[in-house]
């Protein structure tokens, strides 16, 4: 009887310093034929947390933008399918046999995955979610990833785009601190994107964005039902979205720095 040839599918993680988080993340990878670790020049035990669980890790630690690091992990993967977790990300059991599905069924459509936020220890459950990219693909598609910030694949030819059913758990706040500190990244990251883009900051450009985006997340993405875990997780997304552009008008020469991470 002819065997037919399952395809391979490597997972790979982008970490710096998650001892606090790699192991959850990387069980939930377990399932696949290949586990790959880009690391960002951890200084804790995360790297040899990896490769204790079966990793294979390779450390890049100048950072350059997250685009760069999702080209590495283009150019290392071995397998015909490529899926990209984070470290604050966990497959649950539903979405783990709705990825082999896909895979089995050997698609060319780039996959996102629709997110359930935990914020502060209360999964947003009721929440609407919001997209977290083109995360599965097969990987010949893919020809390298641009952008500083919410990097995007980039095609030779056209795809066709899909999202998963079942959702990615996504452990996206879990400290007011752990907040603070991502806040001050990405309004440095967004701000920098947006210079490229000649766009103009100032106050009330940030008033009128980080409005916008509390009003979206809080209502009409029933951002409220998740009580005060629900208020904060709104809240800190629309701050940011008022500091990237506060950088941009006040603080331009942080732009141009993307070495910190």
């Amino acid at each position: 009887m002819l065997m037919t040839h399952s395809p391979k599918l490597t997972i790979s993680v982008l970490t710096k310093n998650d001892t606090h988080q790699i192991r959850r993340c990387l069980q939930s990878a377990s399932f696949a034929d290949e586990i790959l670790v880009i690391d960002n020049g951890s200084t804790d035990d995360t790297v040899a947390i990896a490769k204790s669980m079966g990793a294979v890790v390779h450390v890049y630690p100048q950072w350059q933008g997250f685009a760069v690091q999702r080209n590495y992990q283009l150019q290392h993967a071995a397998g015909e399918y490529l899926m990209l977790l984070d470290s604050d990300e966990e497959i649950t059991p539903a979405l783990r046999e709705e990825i082999l599905s896909v895979v089995q069924q050997g698609s060319n459509k780039l996959h996102g995955f629709p997110a359930l936020e935990v914020a502060y220890g209360n999964e947003l459950k009721y929440m609407l979610p919001r997209t977290l990219g083109h995360r599965l693909f097969k990987r010949s598609l893919v020809t390298q990833f641009e952008g500083i910030v919410h990097e995007r694949p980039i095609t030779e030819q056209p795809c066709d785009s899909a999202i998963f059913k079942n959702r990615l758990r996504h452990y996206s706040r879990t400290t007011v601190y752990g907040s603070l500190r991502k806040l001050a990244q990405y309004a440095k990251l967004g701000a920098t994107k947006r210079s490229g883009q000649s766009a103009s900051g100032g106050v009330l450009r940030g008033l009128v964005s980080a409005s916008a985006s509390f009003l979206q997340t809080y209502i009409f993405k029933l951002g409220f039902t998740g009580g005060g875990a629900g208020f904060l997780f709104c809240l800190f997304i629309a701050l940011e979205a008022f500091f990237r552009y506060a950088v941009l008008h006040y603080d331009q020469s942080a732009t141009i720095d993307i070495a910190e991470r």
